[in-house]
């Protein structure tokens, strides 16, 4: 496919990404709107988000394996389609259970995509750009956090939480457009991104198990930043919408920088993101009464949060053991863990041990996270890198496939003097009338 129609998808697959992060959270910025229009107590409100993850944690590896055969285009067109059609039933409908099924309908839809959206972005591109491509896919989830969900709460204050829910449909409906149009009917066994490009059990597992200590720990300190800036560090309460700003662009800048990395060593990449997630949390945990520390600090621990995400992303696509979307399924349900994990650790913390025991707690699971990534060295490989289905298609990597040709001067095999005497043999027993040797 020409590069221009190959971005213009990447494109769409990324504002699909945007649009999904932004919709999960979106409940979280508009707690008391919704939560005042239903006539519910804000908890009930929090409890959408809660069972929203659990859907996604539960359902990504059992749906992904039900649509495997799907090609990627219609898979991912009809679960656009299907954001759009639930989020335009949460707009319309005004009792609790009709709302949580819509909820529960998104997050089936967001369970599929997020398993299918990697393997089909890096299918656009040649494999040297996966990491990039990876990159560009996962900044549409950073920038609604950073963008996305401020523009939603602000649309949903004045306008009402519905009008926020509406736009999001809106906006799916442009992006299922985009894709559907741009995006090829390749079927999901089919490419280079189908499968890992050094299947290995053993290094996937260990990537699962990081993905969910890292993500807890990110989780645990995150949750209750807001309350941390205003109680340690000392600012106001108004000052909370600027600090998760910065923060936000921190992380878009940190996704998009971490992509050549993770094309030249993936597992160096999760190294160094986890590294420093670990020790901007430890850091924010010591010096958070200084408000200019701090505020590096929640910055620098998104841009290492994001940038780790990324490394996620491309490593999937390195050691699936099998296919890359049921592996994507399984790390996506991974994260999920760690984002329920890592807000109900904290929040067991909180009242008895204080806010700054939500970081400290981050900080500690990161640094878990970190011993286990840098124990990836000592795992004996478990397969071998994927060979060329044909080998008239040319390798994977693009370059032209030679079949190896004998040094000059080296004599090839079976053209040694035996086999120059072979059919002298073999004519000497046809002429004495018997059958020739086997």
């Amino acid at each position: 496919m020409g590069r221009g129609r190959a971005v213009g998808a990447l494109i769409g697959l990324s504002g699909g990404t945007f649009l999904y992060t932004t919709a999960e959270a979106l409940p979280i910025g508009l707690l008391l709107p919704m939560a005042g229009d239903l006539a519910i107590p804000p908890a009930q409100v929090g409890m959408l988000v809660t069972a929203y993850g659990a859907v996604v944690m539960v359902a990504s590896v059992p749906l992904t394996a039900l649509v495997r055969r799907v090609p990627r285009r219609w898979l991912l067109t009809a679960l656009l389609a299907g954001f759009v059609v639930s989020n335009a039933v949460t707009v319309l409908v005004s009792s609790v259970p009709l709302l949580l099924a819509a909820r529960m309908a998104t997050a089936a839809t967001h369970a599929l995509f997020w398993a299918v959206v990697v393997p089909a972005a890096a299918e656009l591109f040649r494999p040297g750009l996966r990491g990039r491509v990876v990159a560009v896919v996962f900044a549409g989830g950073t920038v609604a956090l950073a963008l996305g969900v401020p523009a939603g709460t602000w649309l949903g204050e004045r306008a009402g939480w519905r009008a926020s829910f509406l736009a999001v449909a809106g906006l799916g409906a442009v992006v299922g457009v985009v894709v559907a149009a741009l995006l090829p009917s390749t079927r999901p066994e089919q490419g280079h991104s189908a499968r890992g490009a050094t299947p290995d059990p053993g290094r996937f597992w260990l990537l699962v198990a990081v993905a969910i200590l890292a993500t807890a720990g990110a989780i645990a300190a995150y949750t209750y930043v807001a309350l941390f800036v205003t109680e340690v560090s000392g600012f106001s309460a108004a000052s909370v919408g600027a600090i998760l700003l910065a923060r936000g662009i921190a992380s878009v800048l940190g996704i998009l920088a971490v992509g050549v990395l993770v094309d030249r060593s993936p597992w160096l990449a999760l190294v160094a993101t986890v590294a420093v997630q670990s020790a901007a949390l430890l850091g924010l945990a010591v010096t958070g009464h200084r408000p200019a520390l701090a505020v590096a600090q929640i910055a620098l621990a998104g841009l290492a949060f994001a940038a780790f995400t990324a490394s996620l992303g491309g490593l999937v696509l390195q050691v699936a053991p099998g296919r890359s979307d049921l592996a994507a399924a399984a790390v996506s349900a991974a994260v999920n863990v760690g984002i329920t994990g890592g807000a109900f650790v904290g929040g067991l913390a909180l009242p008895a041990h204080g806010v700054r025991s939500t970081v400290l707690i981050g900080a500690l699971l990161s640094v878990v996270a970190l011993g286990l990534a840098l124990g990836e060295r000592l795992i004996r490989p478990t397969g071998a890198p994927a060979e060329p289905v044909d080998a008239r298609l040319g390798r994977l990597d693009g370059a032209r496939y030679d079949r190896p040709r004998e040094p000059v001067g080296v004599r090839p095999a079976g053209s040694g003097r035996g086999s120059r005497r072979a059919p002298v043999r073999h004519l000497r027993r046809r002429l004495a009338g018997l059958p020739p040797r086997r």
